[in-house]
């Protein structure tokens, strides 16, 4: 059987609140009941709940709200899926929104300390491929996946990453604590206990894999009753790494079918999801050219042990140099790199440095550059 979840053109999450909820709880209601091998057809919402719009200029992504994401779409009550199992979700297809964007927010992304103005690219997505007015002899192709899936926390799950995450916050971390502002539902309790979805955790969530295109499974520890299924954060293609904070991000139509694995994740002491890739996504390794940097644990003549972020950092910042020489903007260039670069760990064991590789692909531009031709002879 095959159902569908649909949501309402040009509203908000918080204007749907019964299928629609931008926080992690156990209480909040499904939207849907389905059983085990039916077909969900389910709507999606952008990440940033239709606030970025296509009208040229910055303002937009100046004003933006980051309350209010992720929104969701769901939950999805599966019948008979108790705490233990493993709820298996099969992605079927994804159907691409015509408009995309990818922008660049104050304050977010890897290199925040580095971008602090916003940016904006508007995408148009059309016959499997992305383009843009704002980034001239670029041409993107399509490898759609939803960055957030995820099921419902129980509530000691809930409570042991709220408070995880408050030691790191009273660390110094980066972390955005529970916050009823924005929150869907607003009611209480659920607006000022709800976590962010902002990061991934055991029950899923911000994955970001872009490996979990039409083709692939995951499976997710099941907490709740029902597991409670939720998806949203839509991507037409991303880089490993999504490193500027956003993909080329959209609204979609995706097909689900789910199962259950009784006592899996008990059984195979499954504590995060687990995942079977797609294999289009996996052949995306194989482009026609590609040019590779690297980077490893050394910048601006500091050293230190060991330490992966820094030299993906370095690695990043290589990338960004090569195509400002190919002659973009570092504003560009730090897109290009978040939609398409893959950033890959080389190696860990090499003391004191690791290395991190970043791989352009050539194929994404109409016309390669000539300074970036010359390095794939």
């Amino acid at each position: 059987m095959t159902v569908k979840l649909s949501i309402s053109p040009g509203k908000m999450c918080a204007d749907e609140p019964d299928k629609c909820h931008n926080r992690w709880h156990p209480d909040i209601k499904p939207a849907l009941e389905v059983d085990p091998g039916d077909i969900v057809e389910v709507e999606t919402r952008d990440a940033l709940d239709g606030q970025i719009t296509s009208s040229p200029g910055f303002e937009d992504v100046s004003k933006a709200d980051l309350s209010v994401v992720h929104p969701l779409t769901g939950p999805i009550y599966i019948r008979g899926a108790k705490p233990g199992d493993l709820l298996i979700v099969e992605v079927l297809d994804i159907v691409a929104d015509s408009f995309g964007f990818s922008v660049i927010i104050p304050g977010f992304g890897f290199l925040r300390d580095i971008f602090p103005k916003p940016f904006k690219v508007r995408w148009e997505i059309k016959g499997g491929y992305a383009s843009s007015p704002d980034l001239p002899n670029i041409r993107i192709p399509g490898d759609p996946f939803f960055g957030v899936m995820g099921v419902a926390p129980s509530k000691a799950l809930l409570e042991s990453i709220r408070r995880r995450e408050e030691d790191l916050r009273a660390r110094g971390g980066y972390v955005l604590p529970p916050n009823p502002r924005g929150a869907v539902p607003s009611k209480e309790p659920i607006a000022s206990e709800g976590l962010r979805t902002i990061p991934p955790r055991e029950n899923g969530g911000n994955l970001d894999v872009r490996h979990l295109s039409p083709g692939s499974k995951i499976y997710f520890p099941v907490f709740v009753d029902g597991a409670l299924f939720s998806v949203g954060d839509a991507h037409f293609a991303q880089g490993d790494g999504e490193v500027c904070g956003t993909a080329v991000e959209m609204r979609a139509k995706g097909m689900f079918r789910f199962y259950v694995i009784r006592e899996g994740a008990r059984k195979y002491d499954i504590k995060f999801p687990v995942f079977k890739p797609s294999e289009h996504s996996l052949r995306r390794f194989t482009w026609s050219r590609t040019v590779a940097v690297t980077g490893v644990g050394v910048i601006d003549d500091r050293n230190e042990s060991e330490n992966a972020t820094l030299s993906a950092r370095h690695a990043l910042l290589n990338i960004v140099s090569l195509l400002e020489k190919a002659g973009y903007t570092r504003e560009q260039a730090y897109v290009i790199a978040s939609v398409a670069v893959d950033l890959r760990l080389s190696q860990l064991v090499d003391v004191p440095n690791f290395t991190v590789s970043a791989f352009l692909p050539l194929d994404i531009f109409v016309e390669p550059p000539r300074e970036l031709l010359d390095l794939a002879l």
